[in-house]
């Protein structure tokens, strides 16, 4: 089975969106094409997530149930026998994998946005379903497959310790579960050898925030350090050799981007580079899991571009490139390697996904993710490299509106979370949402996001609310300078760390903006820190480094968090929050409301009681983003269709 390429990133941003009416000339009204229902773009998808099993005999998907509600649905290749095989009635599932027995199907399920995920299986004879981690209050991670070994599976536990991941081996017809590793109390992540063995760890150094690959030679030998990372570098291991004596991993050590690298395992010492982007970091490796061979590299500066590094794969990434427009990745694909599933991301319509025949070099198509979008006229994303007031080169994404001229727009900066992490190229239904109600969307990778190499990263040190703010700040200047932007209709939205950056826009650059929607975003960074989960404990140092140490400096913390800074604020704010968020607590949104309250200063404030950090459910999401477009409507203007709360929806409004 093709172990898919890997999406980078620290902390999730989760996606937010308005709709808005447009208060144009009748002429440039006339010209916007017809409003595409809110449902469409963020209620749940029809198909979603093909997996192909590993014998290449049945596919996967996510689907809605007749309730609505999300989740695992299995058909045989070639038929029309689809039946759902899970029963979630709730939140929805929104990741599943196949078992290496073809016998089973794995998921995992949170409770009301707990992110205390369990790990569920599904016997597909039987449609039994067993919670394999049925500890209360652990989260399941680092869940390990391997095709020699069918029954099991290794999946990270908290038991013994909330802030610590031991691996457990399980078995999945069963459910039996024993301790296979225990973390010593500073390990990351968990990887295994050629005979499923576990031989690496990722630790990070709690003095120095240093980040270490460590290896032993089997299971029970000492563990040794063969590769440190500081602070200032960027790594992470890939895969074994087939013999087990090399290695391959992302490291930037020599460079200020990462590069896929193969290294001596009894050493740690470079052996070649097999790939490497001089803009941006590595962004997936695509591996050949029976053979451990490295077979293709992507990168992505603006968008996603593929390096090959094995023959036998050159011609079938030709075919692909010429299958549908966009950009291409193999998300699974059978152990025979023979059948790849493989997505294109387009940036004006819905995600398609197709079955792809290595040996005939067919493509099938199997389904899109959301069929309506094909009826709509959506915008494009364009790519920009924006300065910002130092020099640094900022690359950017711009969605216009269809039919409008690119001239004097309400503007919508829609700021990423992560920090630590990026905005990309592609279908994004925030963004596309917003330009079908009339506005042009910016998406700005501001110093501090991911995928840039050392030194872009780094730039962002301490710097919250403070450069990082600035570079949103001239983004949106350029798009006033360019003509695009209306000066005085602008808005700042975003989640998790764009919700910081809407309300630390709106405190320190009030002038900038008209409105702003908050979502989970945090107000004071020394409350944020005390609330973090246990388990966020072993990267605690990567926060002091890079975000400030704001739990010692009080100075500092009260200069960079909006929560000090009300008195400089003046427009309006919308905000949304998950009552059970354990990233950002419902108290960073409690304690900005309040103490803008009690200035006089206008805010809404929407708290979902079965949500954490972001709104898994369809009800909520419509009725947030119905809430978000009347907001905007107010503030700076747009297109809009008629909304009222929405049915099921767990609201309230504090």
């Amino acid at each position: 089975m093709k172990r898919p390429a890997r999406a980078r990133s620290i902390l999730t941003a989760y996606a937010i969106a308005a709709i808005v009416p447009f208060l144009g000339p009748a002429s440039a009204r006339a010209e916007l094409p017809p409003l595409v229902p809110r449902a469409v773009f963020f209620g749940n998808p029809e198909k979603t997530a093909a997996q192909i099993s590993p014998d290449g005999k049945q596919l996967s998907y996510l689907a809605p149930s007749s309730q609505g509600v999300l989740n695992v649905w299995v058909r045989t290749v070639s038929k029309s026998d689809d039946r759902m095989v899970t029963n979630d009635t709730k939140r929805g599932i929104r990741t599943h994998i196949w078992s290496r027995d073809n016998k089973h199907l794995l998921y995992m399920q949170d409770v009301g946005g707990n992110e205390n995920f369990h790990l569920y299986s599904v016997d597909l004879a039987s449609k039994d379903i067993k919670d394999l981690t049925p500890q209360e209050g652990v989260r399941a991670s680092n869940v390990i497959t391997d095709r020699n070994h069918p029954g099991e599976i290794l999946v990270g536990l908290n038991i013994r310790d909330k802030r610590l991941f031991d691996m457990h081996r399980v078995n999945i017809t069963t459910g039996e579960s024993k301790l296979d590793t225990e973390n010593p109390g500073d390990v990351l992540g968990w990887g295994t050898d050629p005979d499923f063995v576990i031989r690496v760890a990722i630790a990070q150094n709690p003095q120095d925030g240093s980040t270490i690959l460590r290896v032993r030679d089997s299971a029970g030998a000492p563990w040794r350090d063969l590769i440190t990372w500081s602070a200032e570098e960027n790594g992470n291991f890939v895969d074994f050799s087939s013999d087990g004596k090399a290695g391959y991993v992302e490291s930037s050590i020599g460079s200020d981007v990462t590069r896929l690298v193969k290294i001596d395992m009894a050493t740690g010492k470079e052996i070649e580079t097999l790939a490497v982007d001089p803009r941006s970091d590595v962004e997936g490796v695509m591996v050949e899991e029976a053979k451990h061979l490295p077979q293709a590299v992507s990168f992505n500066y603006l968008r996603t571009e593929w390096k090959i590094l094995d023959p036998s794969v050159k011609e079938d990434f030709e075919k692909l490139t010429k299958v549908h427009a966009g950009d291409f990745s193999i998300v699974s694909g059978d152990d025979a390697d023979r059948t790849w599933i493989v997505a294109y991301n387009v940036d004006d319509g819905p995600i398609p996904s197709y079955a792809y025949d290595r040996n005939t070099k067919k493509a099938t198509f199997l389904f899109v993710n959301r069929p309506a979008l094909l009826k709509a006229k959506l915008a494009k994303c364009e790519p920009v490299l924006i300065e910002a007031r130092d020099g640094v080169k900022l690359p950017s994404y711009l969605t216009a509106p269809v039919g409008v001229p690119k001239k004097n727009l309400p503007l919508v900066l829609y700021v990423h979370g992560g920090p630590w992490g990026r905005d990309t190229w592609g279908y994004d239904g925030t963004a596309q949402w917003l330009a079908n109600r009339g506005y042009a969307v910016l998406q700005v990778n501001f110093r501090a996001s991911t995928g840039f190499g050392k030194k872009f990263l780094h730039l962002g040190d301490k710097q919250w609310g403070l450069t990082m703010q600035d570079d949103l700040s001239d983004a949106v200047k350029w798009a006033v300078r360019e003509g695009i932007a209306d000066p005085k209709r602008g808005a700042i939205m975003g989640g998790s760390y764009g919700g910081y950056a809407t309300l630390a826009g709106l405190a320190f650059t009030p002038d900038l903006y008209a409105c702003g929607v908050d979502i989970v975003g945090p107000s004071n960074l020394r409350t944020l820190l005390a609330s973090i989960p246990p388990y966020w404990g072993p990267v605690r140092k990567t926060f002091e480094l890079r975000m400030g140490e704001v739990d010692k400096d009080t100075l500092f913390n009260e200069k960079i968090s909006p929560l000090f800074h009300v008195d400089g604020m003046k427009d309006p704010l919308l905000i949304g929050q998950g009552l059970n968020d354990p990233r950002v607590n419902v108290r960073e949104s409690d304690q900005i409301a309040k103490a803008l309250r009690a200035k006089g200063l206008p805010v809404d404030y929407i708290v979902y009681t079965d949500e954490g950090h972001g709104f898994a459910r369809p009800e909520n999401r419509l009725d947030f983003f119905g809430r978000t477009e009347i907001f905007l409507s107010k503030n700076i203007g747009g297109r809009s269709e008629p909304w009222a709360e929405t049915p099921g929806a767990s609201v309230e409004v504090r």
